[in-house]
């Protein structure tokens, strides 16, 4: 893999800034320059500063620095990254660039500001490093011409998306002159070390993503105004319920801003005098309106949507009138057909329902896929080689859980293409010869195979595993499963490494789960090296299925719950305790109960972009699955390791952490936060993550791996701990900072921490702290308040603070 020791970024606007904090992410000290002011401003003058002091100098830039620092969602995973960004301008600082192995461009989208820019480059850069421009319309081939050959041969685009942290996808754009090695080298770092997915695009406008993703919301906004849609209406059914990313159309649009769609918009249409459905890209007068009236999106405080409050205070969302433009309540209109497709879990069968349907929706799903469908295959090869580049470029670019191809697979091709020619729509050249060659879908697997069809030869290829990425289904499909119930799934990865998959809804843990957990566990001591506990859902898992718990608090089953608590802890222990390593292999969402397995394995593989933490006081209850007790083992241990540290100071830090139900954001703001061990390990590319944490157990299990032993020298601080946490409740309470339960669920949870009611410090057993989590638990579900509160996150799935 290509080897970064220090990166530079040109350009600290929003995008700029956004990818240098990701290359401090990855850990990459980072040169982040921008322009120089012309003039000092009056405050700098009244400092003494002059136009020539470095404070003025780099007035812009660290402005803009700072901005990013206070985005949310946040661009950096750790507030200690910020430390590795080097500040400066390009009229002091450009000979600085020879210190980087690679230069990222990202000012504004002019080609004679960016040949200026990269004139400088060219004489500055150092001999080798890569050189990339992160244009999103402006041809590679255009920025590169005017240099030289050696610069040219290491130049190419890299067109990331916007947040630069959350979005997966990167194009590369290589020129003709890219050296073929160069752009190889490029691939593995975004992939690995930034944790991108990385689609190869053709130097063609707007490349891939925004070709097609911006043709089918101009297609979306026309065909909207054609059938007397309102936004809301819109962004109903454009949605989760077809796959699309929970900001549908509209919401989107004001995230992105309205001027930047009609940028794009107004740059593509000139460029495109052969494109045979270019008329899409023409802005309808509504949007040219909306233009006029600086009615962008959020940036201006209202777009399509802004947000309000009503008499009483409360939040709303207003909606605007398309024909006065002044704003109205949102309404939401009932649409029976979306209703009953939203019943339908499996994704494919509920698209297809959704396009076949008979009524107003199914006519507009139908006009708008099948013509985005079309545009799409079209575009091929023109810009991208194969129907899989263009399916991942949507969904990692705009969010969308299913591709383009994807989706005309569901919907059904040859079916599909029947009605374009019933309806006189041109069907593409290569989908009418994929037909008269007798294939009918994009995608099909055979033997554990996966195969894509490739429009241009007009035949399946297989699509070729990548080198440190395993696909659990690929495994599922070719060899089955060891064991499995409607819970979890126990495959085996090869190597002697088993995975225990979690397949639930949310992977909520139930018996199920706590079942195969224990036979998982049973399973490998025999016969495998080690475990892996991961899956390739949507989240890790979101925690205990509380469902039933309620259901049983309000029967009053008290032993039932009793043993359901103590299955699960004794469940988690035995990951703990187990004869063969195991590692747990968190992404997404880990919370609760889900926190509590993660952080009982001999270690950790988390994808950078886990959200981890225990959340158990926003249903009225604290950890009990071992949680409370692994945190303040760890929190004590921490203690220990600080010569004359106050204890109890760490203790009420880990007493707000658990107390406030809050959560990491990131894994490695889980291991400053004690969530996650120092020695756990990070997997930028959430793909890798189940192959990353299996050679982990291989590593583990070679190392002369030795099965751990229950601690029963755990420090506990006794009655003066228990008395300054419930201190700490008392004054947020008469601060208004917590309701009375809060301050009952706090009590309960500082005689956890603090080992009961012992009248000294004293060393304790993790039995011991398991078994008083268990009461407290227990004690909380009898409270009907915390009834409430669980009955209200499941309704909401917001928490109740009563």
């Amino acid at each position: 893999m290509l080897r970064i020791g220090k990166a530079a970024v040109l350009g600290a606007g929003t995008m700029g800034a956004a990818i240098a904090a990701h290359l401090t992410n990855a850990g990459i000290p980072t040169l982040l320059l921008d322009i120089a002011p012309d003039e000092a401003t009056d405050g700098e003058k009244a400092k003494g500063l002059t136009s020539e002091s470095e404070e003025v100098r780099n007035r812009i830039v660290r402005e803009m620095f700072e901005a990013a620092k206070k985005l949310k969602p946040a661009p950096f995973m750790a507030a200690k990254n910020t430390g590795l960004i080097e500040l400066g301008n390009f009229q002091d600082d450009m000979h600085r660039i020879g210190e980087c192995d690679l230069v990222i461009e990202a000012v504004v989208e002019r080609l004679d500001i960016k040949h200026k820019v990269f004139a400088e480059v060219e004489k500055h850069r150092k001999p080798g490093s890569i050189i990339a421009s992160n244009t999103s319309g402006i041809p590679i081939c255009a920025i590169a011409e005017p240099f030289s050959d050696e610069f040219k041969s290491h130049f190419l685009g890299t067109h990331f998306f916007n947040p630069p942290r959350y979005m997966k996808l990167v194009e590369v754009i290589p020129t003709e002159w890219t050296k073929p090695e160069i752009s190889c080298q490029i691939f593995g770092f975004l992939d690995q070390r930034l944790g991108k997915g990385v689609v190869a695009a053709k130097d063609e406008p707007n490349f891939i993503a925004n070709r097609v993703g911006t043709f089918g919301m101009m297609v979306t906004i026309h065909e909207m105004l054609r059938m007397g849609f309102t936004p809301t209406e819109v962004d109903q059914i454009t949605g989760k319920a077809i796959g699309h990313a929970k900001s549908a159309t509209f919401r989107t649009s004001d995230l992105v801003g309205l001027d930047v769609l009609a940028h794009v918009n107004n740059n593509l249409y000139p460029t495109i005098p052969n494109d045979e459905d270019r008329e899409a890209f023409v802005l309808p007068d509504v949007v040219n309106t909306m233009l006029e009236k600086k009615i962008l999106g959020d940036k201006t405080g209202g777009g399509f949507y802004k947000k309000s409050r009503d008499e009483e205070g409360n939040r709303i969302i207003l909606e605007l009138d398309l024909e006065t433009f002044e704003y109205k309540p949102q309404e939401k209109s009932k649409f029976p057909s979306l209703e009953a497709a939203k019943q339908i879990e499996d994704r494919d069968k509920r698209i297809k329902k959704l396009v076949w349907g008979d009524d107003r929706v199914g006519e507009f799903l139908w006009r708008t896929t099948s013509r985005t469908l079309r545009y799409a295959a079209n575009r091929i090869p023109e810009i991208a080689d194969s129907v899989r580049d263009v399916d991942n470029a949507m969904k990692w670019g705009f969010g969308w859980e299913i591709g383009v191809f994807e989706t005309w697979d569901a919907i059904g091709v040859e079916e599909s293409v029947e009605r374009m020619k019933e309806e006189e729509q041109p069907v593409p050249d290569n989908i009418q010869k994929m037909l008269e060659n007798g294939a009918k879908t994009f995608y099909k697997s055979d033997n554990g195979n996966s195969f894509q069809y490739d429009l241009v030869t007009q035949e399946y290829k297989r699509i070729e595993p990548r080198d440190g990425v395993i696909d659990l289904q690929v495994i599922k499909d070719s060899k089955g499963v060891i064991k499995k119930n409607s819970g979890a799934s126990l495959i085996d990865l090869g190597d002697g490494v088993a995975c225990l998959e979690f397949h639930t809804k949310m992977n909520s843990i139930g018996a199920d789960t706590v079942q195969m957990i224990n036979a998982a566990i049973e399973e490998v001591e025999e016969n495998f090296a080690g475990l892996v506990i991961g899956n390739q859902g949507g989240n890790f898992s979101a925690g205990a299925n509380i469902m039933l718990l309620l259901l049983a608090a309000q029967e009053e089953e008290w032993d039932d719950i009793n043993l359901m608590i103590a299955q699960f802890q004794k469940a988690v222990m035995r990951i703990r305790y187990s004869s063969k390593p195991v590692v747990t292999a968190p992404f997404g969402l880990a919370l609760g109960g889900g926190c509590e397995v993660t952080m009982h394995g001999d270690a950790v593989r988390a994808a950078a972009e886990t959200y981890i933490g225990l959340v158990e006081v926003g249903v009225g209850l604290i950890p009990a699955g071992a949680g409370t007790k692994e945190l303040t083992m760890r929190t004590m241990d921490s203690a220990a390791d600080v010569p004359d540290a106050d204890p109890l100071a760490f203790l009420k830090n880990t007493f707000e952490l658990i107390g406030m139900g809050k959560v990491a954001t990131s894994a490695q703001e889980a291991k400053a936060w004690g969530i996650l061990k120092p020695s756990d390990t990070i997997s930028m590319n959430g793909d890798r993550l189940i192959a990353d944490a299996k050679q982990q157990v291989l590593n583990l299990a070679a190392s002369g791996y030795v099965k751990p032993v229950e601690r029963k020298d755990i420090l506990v601080l006794g009655e003066s701990a228990q008395a300054a946490m419930k201190l700490a409740l008392h004054m947020m309470k008469r601060g208004g900072f917590i309701s009375d339960h809060d301050e009952v669920i706090g009590k309960k949870l500082a005689k956890v921490m603090a080992g009961g009611d012992l009248n000294h410090e004293t060393r304790v057993s993790e039995s011991y702290l398991i078994d008083l989590e268990r009461e407290a638990f227990l004690s909380l579900c009898g409270e009907p308040k915390t009834q409430q509160r669980i009955a209200h996150m499941l309704k909401t799935g917001k928490p109740l603070r009563n």
